[in-house]
């Protein structure tokens, strides 16, 4: 805990970072305060350990554009409560369709970074072209084709030797999808026979560079969410996105997948075996 002087002397110094920042002399602040240029001039100077009333501290803070918590020693964060909310989290619009753009630039700016992903449905970037026809069509003006060739360049992203992929979705999800059951009624069977025999390949191709986990959703549950190292992390909602940039943020949803892999059946290098065993019925 700060003691009152070290309080005293780090408003202060933030003080006077903020008028060179804002290029705001002790006269300026004093008429935008409505403290006397004295007050101004003695707080910057004086080490006597006295905070200034909360009154200047507020007024001094709206002047310089700063948040008074900041200024106080509360936060290390100097954006204003709203601009901090604004800058932590945002909604972006999102395409139900594999080729988003916005994904794409995601993954380019996390490169180098540990990913952690939990799909809505399968993975996209491990489905087979007809999967993708069957689940996406034509959508927002880009043929299935366009898709499938924009779902080719992320295949690539996964074969980069600098690569480190977790992936977590439940075991029922996969189970559902071998038995063309709800989501997937009315993919042929064949269809699905080749599909996880891709997945049970690139799974086992991958390893250890993509590991793919499968959780009990009895036991633990999750939303469409993907972690991008320490950079943000994305939770899919349907029609958009909550992006979250704050550290702290960050750093739960990260640990929430974490748990999810904890929680898995079994190791990702057992994965292919237990796709290859999954029964597709006629």
């Amino acid at each position: 805990m700060m003691d009152k002087r070290q309080r005293s002397r780090l408003f202060r110094e933030r003080l006077a970072s903020a008028m060179t920042a804002t290029g705001m002399t002790k006269s300026a602040l004093a008429r935008a305060t409505g403290a006397d240029r004295s007050t101004v001039s003695l707080i910057l100077s004086s080490d006597d350990g006295r905070l200034p009333n909360t009154q200047f501290a507020a007024e001094s803070a709206s002047a310089l554009g700063v948040s008074s918590d900041w200024l106080l020693g509360l936060t290390d964060r100097p954006e204003r409560t709203a601009e901090m909310l604004q800058a932590s989290m945002r909604i972006e619009e999102a395409a139900r369709a594999p080729s988003d753009e916005l994904i794409f630039r995601w993954h380019e700016e996390a490169r180098g970074y540990k990913i952690r992903h939990v799909p809505a449905t399968l993975p996209d970037m491990l489905k087979s072209e007809e999967v993708l026809r069957f689940e996406y069509g034509d959508f927002l003006g880009r043929t299935s084709d366009q898709a499938i060739a924009d779902m080719r360049d992320r295949l690539d992203y996964l074969r980069a030797p600098d690569t480190d992929y977790e992936i977590a979705m439940p075991i029922d999800a996969l189970e559902g999808f071998a038995a063309g059951e709800g989501y997937w009624r009315g993919l042929p069977a064949a269809e699905r026979r080749a599909q996880l025999e891709r997945l049970r390949q690139l799974t086992e191709e991958l390893y250890p560079s993509l590991r793919l986990y499968l959780f009990d959703r009895k036991k633990v549950f999750s939303a469409p969410v993907t972690v991008f190292g320490p950079l943000q992390a994305i939770i899919y909602v349907g029609q958009f996105y909550l992006a979250f940039r704050e550290r702290r943020q960050v750093l739960e949803l990260t640990r929430h997948i974490d748990g999810l892999i904890r929680e898995s059946e079994f190791e990702a290098r057992h994965t292919p075996a237990f796709i290859r065993k999954l029964a597709v019925p006629d």
